[in-house]
């Protein structure tokens, strides 16, 4: 029986009792290349979504999530395979079924919404055509051009779009990350799916972009009946949202059942892992292991920035608008905002990667914004820059030795290369890594070590400032936790102080003294972090705060606390 023919009454009735996907005992392994052994990347899982259940797969990266979306689409690549175990459909078996008969399913059964935006949207097509095509492919035996094009209106709607004929000429670089995330939900809408599965569809999104689009899924499962599995790392965003929880480890399952009963009583020692980890479970402030060093002054202070770009085809987009925060020496301060708002634009001026059209930056009382290059070399040595992403921020070539050890060299600070290594080593040790990673290179590394690897470069020449730009908002929550645990232990021994700009408002409870708001360019709201978060004057702050994910699990912080 296939899900797309005509069905009898009595198939109809028996499919609606089935589940509308299940996994039962899934196996999928990988085959070794060279000196690499093959592994097994899941491992006897079982699941199951019903019509109108709203489901979380939760896992950090590595454990098994991605392959499992993947077996269950038939999408593994050409080095996976199904070993053993079964796929099934509204109670149809699919796993043996060839490549062109379960692309048949993917759209018209099932709809998938994949992680990036901006890789799986083609760039040199408008995003009406592309709508039109999702369209044509799930309905092939019916309507015309004019229907299919309105079936692609009607798409782009449902997934919470509007003005959708201006939608359908632009290009999908015109489209903010939000509304490229729409744009896949009406993709997978087109063949009105009865089941959604979207593998970490807001992890790159902003908290209020991510809201909307959480609200819009929840929205079509009520109204539709459509079932969601949402496959994420995100444990406060699971938490929040899903009716049942499955938690994966290593490729296996090692935790599942309702909300409420993962919360209050978790079974697994990862799971409780993962939930000590979330920013939610944290009432306060995060403690460092030992006491401050002291210190005291200004370490940074911007004034009255502003910054505009031309625009190719005329006019103008204005990056900053006036914008200036001071940094107390010894503290963080916390720079928030949807994309757009100007953050990285005033971190990059901040650490000298940029030059304003108006307006000053003083770095230990010196201003820095007109700074030729020898100086602005110079001023390496009191500030440092950490990227976003480690992976593209070291050479993949170099191991973990010259890495670290290059802004030693470059600066002329150690010589001999028995005094350069023990340098490196005393840095590593500082970040918790060890002997063994000093020839390593970074893909050899986890994003946590990589990350921690940045910072040991960053410290090499014991600046006074770190203006760190989303450095923990690729990384899972566990490991994202034990960077900012080092932070926090490194600002305390060595007297450090923090730009940290992220969108994240859950993080910046964890380590802020102070924060600003930004939005357009400006700053909206600016001042000591515990009158922020707990009274913000400005509406827009407030609309942020309430974004934040992990309700549930601070509700129940709170009353354990």
């Amino acid at each position: 029986m296939s899900i797309t023919e005509t069905r009898t009454e009595r198939a109809d009735a028996q499919e609606q009792r089935a589940p509308l996907l299940q996994l039962d005992d899934l196996v999928v392994e990988y085959r070794g290349s060279g000196r690499r052994a093959g592994h097994r990347a899941v491992d006897g899982v079982s699941l199951s979504v019903a019509p109108g259940e709203f489901v979380a797969l939760v896992g950090e990266s590595g454990s098994g999530k991605s392959t499992l979306v993947q077996g269950a689409l038939g999408l593994l690549p050409a080095a996976a395979r199904i070993e053993r175990g079964a796929i099934a459909y509204s109670g149809v078996d699919v796993t043996r079924w060839s490549e062109t008969r379960l692309s048949r399913i993917r759209g018209s059964y099932v709809g998938f919404i994949p992680q990036d935006p901006g890789t799986s949207l083609n760039p040199t097509k408008r995003i009406g055509r592309q709508v039109i095509e999702a369209v044509r492919f799930t309905e092939r035996s019916r309507r015309s051009a004019a229907e299919h094009r309105e079936a692609a209106h009607v798409a782009l709607r449902e997934a919470g779009l509007e003005s959708t004929e201006r939608l359908f000429e632009q290009f999908p670089h015109e489209l903010s990350g939000g509304m490229k995330q729409r744009v896949l939900i009406a993709i997978a809408l087109a063949g009105q799916p009865r089941i959604i599965i979207a593998d970490e569809p807001t992890s790159a999104l902003d908290v209020t972009v991510q809201r909307r689009i959480l609200d819009h899924l929840q929205g079509l499962r009520e109204r539709l009946g459509i079932g969601v599995l949402l496959v994420t790392h995100d444990l406060g965003v699971a938490l929040d949202r899903a009716d049942r929880v499955l938690v994966m480890q290593q490729g296996e399952l090692v935790e599942q059942g309702s909300v409420d009963a993962v919360l209050r009583d978790p079974r697994h020692e990862y799971t409780r892992r993962l939930l000590e980890a979330a920013p939610a479970s944290h009432a306060g402030r995060l403690e460092p292991v030992g006491p401050r060093l002291p210190v005291d002054g200004v370490a940074l202070r911007a004034d009255a920035l502003s910054k505009r770009y031309a625009l190719r085809g005329g006019g103008e987009v204005v990056a900053l608008d006036g914008a200036g925060l001071e940094l107390r020496a010894g503290t963080t301060h916390a720079i928030v905002g949807e994309s757009g708002a100007g953050k990285s634009t005033l971190a990059a001026i901040l650490a000298g990667f940029g030059t304003p059209d108006t307006g000053s930056v003083h770095v230990g009382g010196r201003e820095t914004t007109q700074l030729r290059r020898g100086a602005l070399r110079e001023l390496r040595r009191e500030l440092q820059f950490v990227f976003q992403n480690p992976y593209t921020s070291l050479d993949p070539r170099w191991t973990v030795e010259r890495i670290v050890a290059e802004p030693l060299r470059a600066f002329g600070l150690v010589q001999g290369r028995a005094a350069q290594r023990a340098r490196v080593l005393e840095l590593l040790d500082a970040v918790a890594l060890d002997a063994a990673h000093l020839r390593r290179t970074p893909s050899e590394l986890s994003g946590g070590q990589r990350q921690r690897v940045a910072i040991a470069r960053a410290l090499a020449l014991r600046p006074k400032v770190l203006v760190l730009d989303e450095a923990v908002s690729a990384l899972d929550v566990s490991v994202q936790a034990q960077i900012l645990k080092l932070l926090v232990d490194l600002q305390a021994e060595l007297g450090l102080s923090y730009v940290f700009v992220t969108h994240d408002l859950g993080v910046v409870r964890l380590i802020a003294d102070d924060v600003t708001v930004m939005r357009g360019g400006r700053i909206v709201e600016s001042g000591p972090a515990e009158q922020v978060l707990e009274a913000p004057r400005d509406a827009y702050t407030r609309v942020l705060l309430d974004a934040v994910p992990g309700t549930r699990l601070a509700s129940m912080t709170e009353a354990r606390a």
